[in-house]
């Protein structure tokens, strides 16, 4: 007996992003991802989208964690990631920078490592990360209203700090290259807004765009896909986002991007995550609503020689309808198998 909806494999899900050629459907990467208050509103009711399949395994851990360092100076940790600030004086970066840990030394590697023996054993597409990177990390640590102002009154210290933190970063993915031997990177930066970038185009590739360039390099020259997620309007930055190695980019966020402008100007140099908009209509629309918007996303991204998987968004929050959550992954397999199936008269989501 079959799975219903059975999952890809390795290879399947790597040839989509490697634009290779299409899967017997779009992968499904964190396509049911949870998000805040979506368990406990409806706890145990979720467990019918069981069925449903996610085609990639992640492993994500935290390689910067300021409340582990044994900093000498403390700060309010309850205070949110949008506002804390845990370096309040560049004075400070040096002693940070020497207590930032070694992968070697970190009980979370172990964990990972312990993880990735099951997902290779399965013939799963794996995924190794952690969220903020050069942008959402630095903001992270000064606060956004002092980094904003950094760019213009301590471009020396935002070097430092970014050239430790990229150092900090390659030692964890060579680790993780050798010991987990992971099939993609995941990250996150959140470069835009609703309408534009948060800073400008000219600040991007001051200050950020080199070390993306750094961390590119190392991935290619590992073979690792480099999946990145940043919310808002990055439409000014994607030839960038291309240059510096970025594979595959998530979430094409809905209303800030022209899907269509994105696909013709950059599909055939970019691999896309495509978030489905859990912002407004899985919330508002209706069944038939979600699923003609999931046709319209594959129908725009999707080509016979791939370059696209399927996300719910940034996650489903509380208050969503669970007959459109429903509605949205029972479209994304039954449709995209339709629609991208290489092997005429295969219908991989037939019960056997």
């Amino acid at each position: 007996m079959k799975k219903l909806f059975p999952t890809l494999t390795r290879k399947q899900v790597a040839d989509v992003v490697d634009r290779k050629t299409a899967a017997p459907r779009v992968p499904m990467i964190h396509a049911k991802d949870w998000g805040e208050g979506l368990i406990e509103q409806y706890g145990d009711e979720l467990k019918r989208f069981d069925k449903y399949p996610e085609d990639a395994d992640s492993i994500m851990i935290k390689p910067v964690n300021a409340e582990n360092m044994n900093l000498s100076w403390s700060w309010n940790t309850e205070t949110a990631h949008d506002s804390r600030i845990v370096i309040d004086d560049w004075a400070k970066l040096d002693e940070f920078i020497e207590k930032l840990p070694s992968p070697e030394n970190d009980p979370q590697m172990e964990a990972a490592v312990a993880k990735s023996v099951k997902s290779r054993k399965n013939d799963r597409y794996l995924l190794f990360g952690w969220w903020r990177l050069f942008f959402e990390r630095p903001w992270d640590l000064r606060g956004m209203e002092n980094l904003m102002v950094d760019y213009y009154t301590e471009p020396e210290n935002v070097h430092k700090l970014h050239s430790a933190l990229l150092n900090h970063f390659i030692k964890y993915l060579d680790f993780a290259a050798r010991e987990i031997n992971p099939d993609g990177f995941w990250t996150s930066d959140d470069l835009g807004h609703q309408t534009s970038l948060m800073m400008s185009p000219n600040i991007f590739r001051k200050f950020i765009k080199p070390y993306y360039q750094k961390i590119g390099t190392f991935l290619k020259k590992k073979n690792i896909h480099w999946w990145l997620h940043s919310c808002g309007n990055n439409t000014e930055i994607m030839s960038d986002l291309i240059e510096t190695g970025v594979t595959i980019f998530h979430p094409v966020q809905k209303g800030t991007m022209n899907e269509m402008k994105i696909v013709k100007e950059f599909g055939d140099k970019l691999s896309f995550l495509v978030g489905f908009d859990v912002q407004h209509i899985i919330q508002e629309a209706d069944e038939k609503g979600v699923r003609e918007e999931v046709r319209y996303l594959i129908d725009t991204f999707n080509k016979p020689e791939g370059g696209m998987c399927l996300a719910a968004g940034n996650g489903i929050i509380a208050g969503t309808p669970i007959e459109n959550i429903e509605a949205f992954l029972n479209e994304a397999v039954i449709y995209s198998g339709t629609k991208t199936c290489p092997v005429k008269g295969q219908n991989m989501n037939s019960q056997s």
